[in-house]
């Protein structure tokens, strides 16, 4: 199940049955009530978990274990690199110990955090930060759902999973740009070397978009000159892609992704093992 509040098709959620590995068609799809949740945060639990409740009732789900992804507002990611390069027995404690600013805008004490170690001679781990209190929210609609909530990830974290095979083959000087469009914005995380570096919202009430992802480029190439490739990977159709390209300066080929038989790249990887936080 995939949350969002940002104007997705006009859809708070969406999700589809797995059994086994195989998914069926996307069958829950539903608006978000007004006024019902913020920024990734829900404010009226009690009602969204009604809603919540009467889909699983109504497609005979209730008795599913339900993978659920936190909207992409709600969480922040980074790479962290450990002190003497070795990876610490207890990442999160370690983390919280040294309590290094990260730029986030919630205190790391209040977060909650997973982290994976990174592969590589470098000791390096990726973490996913939410507020513990969004967290605790969403659970809370869950419960008032009655769903059996057995994971509850970031977007960030699933679009990552879901894109391993096609960023496997990237080369060392190459930014990767993933798009999430919809009517309200367009979301931006750049990628390095198959690790994300930068993440950017751009609404579409404001200036061009065109413009905007041309500045956000052309600013991180400015912190690695070493980049010379730029690829785009788009998760839906982009309305501005064939002017990105032929307008811009940053001559990148559009590839629009393929979520097989799930209903998008965030539900594709919330099905992939060993998911990433």
């Amino acid at each position: 199940m995939e949350l969002s509040d940002a104007g997705l098709r006009g859809q708070v959620l969406r999700g589809q049955v797995l059994r086994g590995d195989r998914p069926a068609p996307l069958n829950l799809e539903a608006p978000l009530p007004p006024l019902t949740c913020r920024a990734g945060m829900p404010l009226e639990l009690e009602p969204l978990g009604d809603m919540l409740g009467d889909l699983l009732v109504r497609e005979k789900l209730l008795d599913a274990f339900v993978m659920a992804s936190l909207p992409p507002e709600a969480t922040e990611v980074r790479v962290i690199a450990w002190p003497g390069g070795i990876d610490p027995d207890d990442p999160e404690q370690e983390l919280r110990r040294l309590n290094p600013d990260l730029g986030l805008g919630f205190d790391l004490a209040e977060a909650c955090l997973d982290l994976t170690n990174l592969p590589g001679a470098e000791a390096r781990s990726l973490v996913a930060l939410t507020p513990r209190r969004l967290v605790e929210a969403w659970i809370e609609v869950f419960n008032f759902a009655g769903a059996q909530l057995e994971r509850l990830a970031s977007a960030q974290s699933c679009q990552l999973s879901a894109l391993q095979g096609v960023l496997a083959d990237g080369a060392d000087d190459e930014l990767v740009l993933l798009v999430n469009s919809n009517p309200e914005q367009v979301r931006l995380m750049f990628l390095r070397e198959g690790l994300p570096v930068f993440e950017r919202a751009i609404p579409r009430q404001g200036p061009s978009v065109v413009a905007e992802i041309e500045r956000s480029v052309l600013f991180y190439r400015r912190q690695d000159p070493s980049l010379t490739r730029l690829r785009l990977l788009l998760c839906e159709p982009l309305p501005e892609a064939e002017q990105l390209e032929l307008e811009t300066r940053l001559a990148i080929g559009a590839e629009l992704l393929d979520h097989g038989d799930f209903g998008s790249l965030v539900l594709q990887g919330l099905a992939v093992p060993d998911l990433t936080p």
